[in-house]
């Protein structure tokens, strides 16, 4: 009698543990979240809002790109005469391409020749872009920048884009660029004419110097 009387006792205990366990597996996780002190998962929301300012054609042909691997130290002399120079050295990597824009093509560009011929005036070749790549760019050494380090490498770099532009021309990106125009339209337009294509460049007239 006195073992019955006990587990009558303990039942309602065990009862209330069993509960206790099935009501923790079930909704355990949620207490958990609840919990301020709980560590919990970073969770990052991010909003966008996307507005579409222009829709421009192109007509762009990207005929030839240079790249080019520079090391630049730049100075800039100080305001104050007591004060030493400020200067930067950075390893630059930058690229041009060069390119013939096709919209610039009129149809009294494009003449035919008996049964035979088709000639054609290419639009002048360009340097369509010209820029730094920063991914292949780092900067190697600052100095006397007093606290204006950020401000110094941005006109490092400046002068190195500009410098990009220049290296491009020098090398004769835009000789190559017509160089390729022709290798890739000639057999192009031989295929699509079955005429032999003869290319040609329009004369670009320069603009006078203005008078200072």
């Amino acid at each position: 009698m006195p073992l019955a009387r006990l587990l009558r006792r303990l039942f309602p205990l065990v009862l209330l543990v069993a509960l206790g366990v099935f009501l923790w597996r079930k909704i355990g996780s949620t207490l958990t979240d609840l919990n301020p002190l709980a560590t919990r998962e970073p969770q990052v929301t991010v909003t966008h809002n996307t507005v579409l300012t222009q829709v421009e054609a192109l007509g762009k042909l990207e005929l030839v790109r240079y790249r080019f691997k520079d090391v630049v130290e730049y100075k800039k002399s100080s305001k104050y005469p007591f004060l030493p120079d400020a200067k930067a050295a950075l390893v630059v990597g930058g690229e041009a391409v060069g390119c013939l824009d096709l919209r610039k093509i009129k149809p009294q560009d494009v003449a035919f020749e008996g049964d035979s011929v088709v000639r054609v005036l290419l639009p002048a070749p360009e340097l369509c872009t010209f820029q730094v790549n920063h991914n292949q760019s780092r900067v190697f050494s600052t100095e006397n920048g007093f606290f204006q380090d950020a401000a110094l490498v941005d006109e490092a770099y400046r002068y190195a884009e500009a410098q990009v532009r220049r290296s491009a021309l020098q090398s004769g990106i835009l000789a190559e660029t017509q160089r390729n125009a022709e290798q890739i339209l000639v057999p192009m337009l031989r295929t699509l004419t079955g005429r032999r294509v003869i290319i040609g460049q329009r004369l670009v007239v320069p603009t006078p110097a203005r008078k200072m």
